[in-house]
């Protein structure tokens, strides 16, 4: 048995005799000491989060991946929450097929940079087709086209403080944009979680995030944000909005919405 399959044994029957008897404070001091503290940690219900969070992530250590379905198995009809943002600048670069798009990553990474759909369409793509499902609870599966969100990472050299990838939608012809989420990097380096370009064969539609999207097949819809225009690593969260780490967390949902 190998070192690191040791070490979450132990963290995890750690968290599961302390979270169950009286010592819930000692269960969130270790998750503290192997950096698996959520961002919405707060209170008595962030004590939940914590242990929530914690446990997913030793659980779904190795890369767990979400399950993959046939293109025969795709949804006829896939849901969708919202519409595209109305402003004048959105329109004005849908209508000219958002080749002014531009993806700017920043942060905590060697070489900030800004790349257009035409860039991020010639870098190595993955297909698969997953499962979505909505914090509301309806749910579709389709087929998503793009690049790994972990090749860009690389090829930005994102370093090695970074604990969260913040994304930011365009949604305003101003920002600050409304809707704002992050996700810790082991989601952003998982094999499945893309920087998502199409759809069903497709490019992506207006009404599902066109021109780009994030897609994170392992938590619920809210974390895949649509309209994506920007990425910033960091290491923390917590000078950005009310430093929960989101809108949704901000609005009472939880910061990790693992599926």
């Amino acid at each position: 048995m190998s070192h690191l399959i040791t070490r979450r044994r132990l963290i995890t029957s750690g968290l599961g005799i302390l979270a169950g008897g009286s010592g819930v404070a000692l269960a969130a001091g270790l998750a503290n000491r192997y950096g698996l503290i959520p961002p919405d940690n707060r209170g008595i219900l962030g004590i939940g989060e914590t242990l929530t969070y914690a446990a997913q992530r030793i659980i779904t250590a190795h890369n767990s991946m979400a399950r993959e379905f046939s293109r025969s198995e795709i949804s006829k009809v896939a849901p969708v929450l919202g519409n595209p943002p109305q402003g004048d600048v959105y329109q004005r670069l849908s209508y000219g097929g958002f080749a002014d798009w531009r993806l700017t990553i920043d942060g905590l990474v060697a070489r900030p940079t800004s790349f257009s759909l035409a860039d991020l369409k010639r870098l190595p793509a993955r297909s698969q087709v997953t499962h979505q499902a909505c914090e509301e609870g309806w749910s579709f599966i389709a087929e998503w086209i793009g690049v790994p969100l972990s090749y860009v990472l690389n090829l930005v050299g994102a370093l090695h403080q970074a604990r969260y990838v913040v994304a930011l939608p365009y949604e305003n012809d101003e920002p600050p944009n409304v809707w704002w989420e992050s996700i810790d990097m082991a989601d952003a380096y998982h094999p499945q979680t893309l920087i998502a370009y199409g759809m069903n064969g497709s490019d992506l539609p207006s009404p599902h995030g066109a021109p780009l999207r994030l897609k994170v097949p392992r938590q619920l819809g809210y974390k895949n944000v649509k309209y994506l225009y920007h990425l910033t690593v960091t290491d923390s969260v917590k000078k950005i909005g009310k430093g929960l780490g989101g809108s949704f967390p901000e609005a009472g949902w939880s910061w990790w919405a693992g599926i």
